[in-house]
């Protein structure tokens, strides 16, 4: 995987845990990553109770996400879930796999 794409990845679910930790006021979230062909997908979710008046529901951890997936001209969704909690979601497209030929293996 490219260099960019992995630390991107890395650092989106890095901030979404922070944020688990500092506004949904529960012990627990789920993670998910999802490896394809054309594209790696990174889910964070909780059931939380989000941001309390003491904190920011938007603070720069989520301009640094978008800020990151844009410049991979990949989607970020980040938001409440109607069911409560919060969701963080990040598509990162890969590029085309290179063909390396039998001779140079």
């Amino acid at each position: 995987m490219p260099a960019d794409i992995d630390l991107s990845a890395y650092r989106i679910v890095q901030e979404a845990l922070t944020n688990v930790v500092r506004h949904a006021g529960i012990e627990r979230c789920r993670v998910t990553i999802d490896y394809r062909d054309e594209e790696l997908s990174v889910e964070v979710v909780d059931n939380g109770r989000g941001a309390t008046e003491e904190g920011s529901a938007h603070g720069f951890g989520l301009i640094g996400m978008r800020e990151r997936v844009g410049l991979l001209d990949g989607h970020l969704n980040a938001g409440p879930r109607p069911e409560g909690g919060f969701r963080v979601a990040a598509r990162l497209p890969l590029p085309a796999s290179v063909e390396v030929p039998v001779e140079a293996r």
